[in-house]
Order: structure tokens, then sequence, then C-alpha cells
């Protein structure tokens, strides 16, 4: 038999290791395996599984590759990156600095990040964990200025983005809006209130206590990480390298495996860290300024499937996608660890989690976080050529230090960014002046003598980047 074959047999064979408790009777495990059967093609990536039940692991499982390159097979204790599963470690961090007295859930961030323009005196530490700031969104100012994403930016590039911002998105605690930045600057307010870094604070207080050996805060590039999974893009047969170079931290940043995973979850209904007093805090659901509650807690959603509470979280960052699922009435919950881009999660753990509590589920629920058609009409024409050329020039964002470039040529107008190869077409979206541009909104604006001075862009989780005319 060729190695590969043996090895992803090996992918597909039930985790035995250390760590593990007794198998559940009702994880029905040829159910599960149907939802990972696309993964267990030969040299396709993929995902680990795990569920875990009454304090053990019931059911562990890897599917597909670690390494297509290096032909290595997933396995529960395959070591992934977290992506926004991370939030939950962050805000346990900041609880404890809470507890230790050394933070409060009421401090202005400017406290402890003076760099920060002066609205920001209007942030409590409280808006960072809840999403409800208003800060503009990281990844979405970086997208907005054509760089690279999985480049190596570290917390301190992200406070000097922030720092370099005019402008929220909303005022303090009106609105609920998921925002990365939020949670870079509030790992770098635990360590600056702890006098600790980060990521040894992490450790020292959540990762050691809970025997999470493997588990911690990526934020050194070249840090080896032993039985790494690599994250891959693309489609089978046609896979491509996706393993982003990261050291921030907060947002995201944590590396883990299904074994260790099994340890936080637990550690929800022992309290072995922080205590059960604390542990209720961090799944308490936030109210906006007009007292409406929020379905986000402290790095966590709290919602309800199949007529159960549930408490959950995902995240993704280039090829890698993860997701935990809990039911604490039920004590369950269904983790997973994935190192392929085109696979959601969110479905995958809930198509888990009802194959295991079939019979206990009240009623079926629809997956919730599917993307929503668009609200904004397109319109496949560009504008007249008279009209291209009173939009025609170079613009400038001092937020965002870069410059856009829109020319006309004939009846289209293009918009090419700094770092782009090629120009891109702008399509006129709705009222007068407003464009759209690789999914953003531009809104040109005009002076009295509605001469073009410059435009806005909105971006999902950024609103309002003034971009300004300027000689080249």
């Amino acid at each position: 038999m060729r190695l590969l074959a043996a090895l992803t047999l090996a992918a597909v064979a039930s985790y035995s290791g250390s760590g593990v408790g007794r198998r559940a009777s009702d994880v029905d495990t040829r159910a599960v395996d149907a939802i990972f059967a696309d993964y267990t093609r030969a040299g396709s990536p993929g995902c680990a599984v795990g569920v875990f039940q009454n304090g053990a692991i019931a059911f562990a499982r890897g599917y597909g590759m670690a390494s297509i390159e290096h032909d290595l097979p997933i396995t529960a204790d395959t070591v992934f990156y977290a992506g926004s599963v991370s939030k939950q470690f962050t805000a346990m961090a900041a609880a404890l600095a809470i507890q230790q007295g050394k933070l409060s859930y009421d401090d202005s961030v400017r406290k402890h990040l003076p760099e920060l323009p002066a609205y920001a005196d209007r942030i409590k530490v409280s808006h960072l964990l809840h999403h409800t700031s208003g800060l503009r969104d990281y990844n979405t100012l970086l997208a907005v200025a054509g760089r690279r994403d999985e480049d190596a930016w570290d917390n301190a590039a992200v406070l000097r983005i922030t720092a370099r911002q005019k402008a929220l998105n909303f005022e303090p605690g009106a609105e609920y809006l998921y925002s990365n930045t939020g949670y870079t600057l509030l790992a770098t307010i635990v360590e600056r209130a702890t006098g600790t870094k980060f990521a040894a604070y992490a450790d020292e207080r959540i990762f050691k206590p809970l025997g999470m050996t493997a588990s911690h805060f990526h934020t050194d590039a070249r840090r080896l990480v032993k039985h790494r999974a690599l994250g891959y893009g693309g489609r089978e047969g046609a896979w491509t390298m996706d393993t982003p170079i990261n050291e921030r931290a907060g947002a995201g940043g944590v590396y883990t495996s299904i074994t260790e995973l099994q340890k936080w979850d637990e550690n929800f209904y022992n309290g072995k860290v922080g205590g059960m007093a604390l542990l209720e805090r961090l799944q308490t659901r936030a109210a906006l300024n007009d007292g409406k509650t929020i379905s986000y807690a402290w790095g966590l959603q709290i919602g309800e499937y199949g007529g159960l509470p549930i408490v959950e979280h995902s995240g993704s960052l280039g090829g890698y996608r993860a997701h935990i699922f809990r039911v604490p009435s039920e004590h369950t919950s269904v983790a997973l660890l994935c190192n392929v881009s085109a696979v959601n999660t969110n479905t995958l753990a809930r198509q888990v989690a009802s194959v295991v509590l079939k019979g206990r589920l009240t009623a079926p629920s629809a997956t919730p976080g599917g993307v929503a058609g668009s609200t904004l009409g397109r319109v496949p024409d560009s504008t007249t050529a008279a009209a291209n050329g009173d939009y025609a020039g170079t613009f400038y964002s001092d937020e965002l230090e870069v410059r856009f470039t829109v020319t006309a040529r004939g009846d289209e107008l293009l918009l090419q960014r700094q770092n782009d190869a090629a120009p891109t077409v702008l399509r006129m979206d709705g009222p007068a002046d407003h464009f759209m541009f690789r999914g953003y909104v531009l809104k040109f604006v005009r002076d009295d003598a509605r001469k073009v001075t410059g435009f806005t862009v909105d971006a999902g989780r950024v609103r309002g980047i003034v971009f300004e005319r300027r000689e080249r």
C-alpha cells in the first residue's frame, strides 16, 4: 500500500491518545465521518473534530492532511491557528486582570493607550470586549488599502494604524459592530496594566494552569510549532499555500489542538481558572446605550440552536478555520480546527451537534451567519465619458497612508491603489457620485463649485475613510 494511502487511513482513524475519556454511546461515528467525507480524499487538507461530553473527549478524529507536501495526516493533537476563537482567551485574560485589580471594566482606553486620539476618551474597556467601541476594524483598513492581511503585523503596528484614524464608526456603546481592532488593543491594555507581555500573561494565567502545553499566543513568527498544520486555499486538485505570517495577539493569535481545547472547554464547568463567578460573567451578554441586549458576551456569542441555549465562536485567517460550539445544558461541545479555507465551520459544527444530540434538539434551526444578499443596487454601466474626467485624479488617505488613482478610459472609470498590479473598473451605485469598488462604497465629495475634492470609503466594518485629491 502506498504511503499516502496508509497515512490517509491513519488520518481518519479515531484518536486514542492521552486525554481521551470514555466514548459517548450516542456519538454515531459513521454519521460524523459522512459529514467530513470530502476531506478524506488523497492529498486534501481537512479538519480535526472533537466532541466533548461530561468532562471527557467522547470523540476525536482527524480528516485530511496537516501537510500535503509531506503527507502528514491530521490528528486530534495537530496544532492549528484558531483565528477569532482566540478572543475568548483574550477576554479571559482581561477578566483575570480585572479580578486582580490591575484593570477596570469601566476604564477609559486612553488611560492605558494615550497614543489614541481624544475621541478614545469615550471608549471603555467594556466597549472593546463587546464590539461596541466604534473603532474601525484594522483588517478592513488593510484590505481597503490593498495591503496583504497575512503580513506579520504586530500589536504595535495595529496601535499605530488605529492612532491615525480621525473618527469612529459610531458613538461608543451605540451599536454592535465586530472589530478586531478592539480585541488587539485589549491585549495591549492587559499587557500594560499587568506589566507582563500579553502572551506570557495568558500562558501563566490560563494555558499552564489548564495543562494546555502546546497552546499559546503566537507573537513571534519565527517560533517553531510542533505538529503544526499548514493552511491551504484553493480547491481539490489545485491547493495553494495559505499559511499567514501573523504576530498579532488578542483578536486572534492562538495556536491550539482539539485535545487541548477540551481542557479549556471543561473550565466553563469547573472554574479551575478564574472561578465560576468569573466564568458566568464571561457568558453574560452586553447591552447598548439604549438598553438593548446584544448576543455578544466576552469573546463569546450567546444564542440558541434546536431549542437549546448555546455558546460559540468561530475563527478564520488565511487557510485556517475554527469553531467551538457549546451546549451547556447537555455538557456537550463540538470543536473544529481546519486548515482549508473553503469550509463553513459554522454549518459543520451544527451538523455534528445534531448527530450527537439527536432526539434532544426540540426543533430544527436555520444556520445563522449566512451571507445576506447585497442591499446595494448595482448598475452595470460606469458613467459618461464627460463626467469621468471630473472624477479623474490622485487621492490620498492620511488615515491609511495610501494613494488611489482614478483615471477615465472612454465610458469607463478606473481605480488603482498604489499596491495594485492593475486597475479595477468603478461601477455606479445608487445616488449620484456613489460607486462600488471591490465590494466597497466610494462616495465622491464636491466643493461649493461642484468640483470633486475627494471621496470617502465605506467597507462594512469601516465607515467614512477620507481620501483627499492631491497632485502627484
